[in-house]
């Protein structure tokens, strides 16, 4: 049978670097290992039965079984007006700053394609979120890297990019609770951002994945509550890990008109909305009852607290992440991330994620997911410590 070959743009996308470590997970749990799985970024929690039963009530309509309005339900993004205005006290427009996205990965790869010509500059943290690069890729644009150091709290240092690179450069990536480092970000970050935008015409992207999960009391503050914000950018959100809705596929931009109708543009070719009754879930989620949300937030906190003390108890000496559900852990002398993570699968079954996947400055970490039980995690610390490898 006659083979086709790819496009010299599928081509250049960059290799899926976890597409490795799924096929790993998945020989050693055919080979019968006991394995405990801390490489993934997939909720393990349900979503809230209200959410669900609104689905379920909305699946009926006969409304929802037709084409949707193609840059989806105003209620749906009145509902998003209500929510950032509840919990941010942002003013939206729900007619012309807010887009609905086929989950917030896909607003983040279509973003570079809107606004970007080939050739131009983007400014991408490191370590960060792989799909980042796979819009820049689809835009032929080019990245420019920001080093995240433990040192700076894993935060840009803006003063150290080059001149000549900022008066390039026209779209920057942020992400706050940072995956995949759990640091978070304050209103003077946020307000040297602004500022660094206006002064050179940059369109920031916020990439607000982990908003609902702050640890310690924190609650994570959005981009957009910074004066200027919405002249120089947006925001995205998902509804998958606030409300563990990652297989829904659903979330929205909010923002600068200019970048929302830009994003809505690609998708009226690229799609026809969202079904229905998942839009009204959606609303149903962001406008109902949030107890949900703590309880998560609960959840997440006591699982972090179990790992990083029980890895202090071991001699690992880690830091403790502010947000997201992730943790970032140094790996110890000797080793690189991928090393590092091959031993730990090898010699006891225990699934961690390389930091290099998400970039040259994440080489000497590991990242691990709060998304499984306390018991795994105990069982998980009692197999490292078994290794002999840290004082104790």
């Amino acid at each position: 049978m006659k083979s086709f070959e790819q496009s010299q743009l599928l081509q250049s996308l960059p290799r899926q670097f976890f597409a490795s470590l799924v096929k790993k997970v998945k020989k050693a749990v055919d080979d019968g290992h006991d394995i405990i799985n801390f490489g993934q970024g997939n909720p393990d929690s349900p979503t809230p039965k209200h959410i669900v039963d609104r689905l379920k009530i909305a699946s009926e309509l006969p409304i929802n079984h037709k084409y949707p309005p193609f840059r989806g339900h105003d209620y749906l993004k009145e509902a998003v007006s209500t929510f950032y205005k509840r919990e941010y006290d942002v003013d939206i427009d729900p007619k012309t700053e807010v887009a609905v996205l086929f989950g917030g990965k896909g607003g983040l790869v279509e973003i570079p394609p809107c606004l970007l010509n080939p050739g131009d500059t983007v400014l991408v943290p490191d370590p960060g979120y792989p799909d980042y690069w796979s819009g820049v890729a689809l835009a032929r644009a080019e990245m420019h890297m920001m080093p995240l150091k433990e040192e700076h709290s894993f935060l840009p240092q803006y003063d150290n990019i080059p001149e000549e690179i900022l008066q390039k450069a026209k779209l920057m990536f942020l992400n706050y609770p940072n995956n995949p480092t759990g640091a978070i970000a304050d209103l003077n970050f946020f307000n040297e951002t602004i500022q660094l935008a206006q002064t050179h015409d940059l369109c920031i992207v916020h990439d607000f994945a982990y908003g609902a999960i702050g640890f310690d009391g924190h609650k994570p503050i959005s981009f957009l509550q910074t004066p200027g914000a919405k002249d120089v950018g947006i925001e995205i959100y998902t509804m998958s890990k606030s409300y563990n809705m990652a297989g829904w596929r659903i979330g929205f931009a909010i923002g600068n008109p200019s970048v929302i109708e830009a994003i809505n543009l690609i998708q009226d070719h690229l799609y026809v909305s969202i079904f229905g009754a998942i839009q009204e879930a959606a609303a149903e989620a962001l406008l109902g009852p949030q107890e949900c949300i703590d309880s998560l937030v609960e959840t997440y906190q006591s699982r972090r607290d179990l790992l990083i003390s029980g890895l202090h108890e071991i001699g690992w000496n880690v830091t403790a992440p502010k947000g997201s559900f992730f943790a970032w852990l140094k790996v110890p002398e000797g080793f690189t991330s991928e090393t590092f993570s091959d031993f730990l699968l090898e010699e006891i079954g225990v699934i961690v994620a390389p930091g290099i996947g998400f970039g040259e400055y994440g080489g000497q970490y590991v990242r691990v997911g709060l998304l499984t039980s306390e018991e795994r995690i105990k069982e998980a610390i009692s197999r490292i410590r078994k290794l002999g490898i840290f004082l104790t």
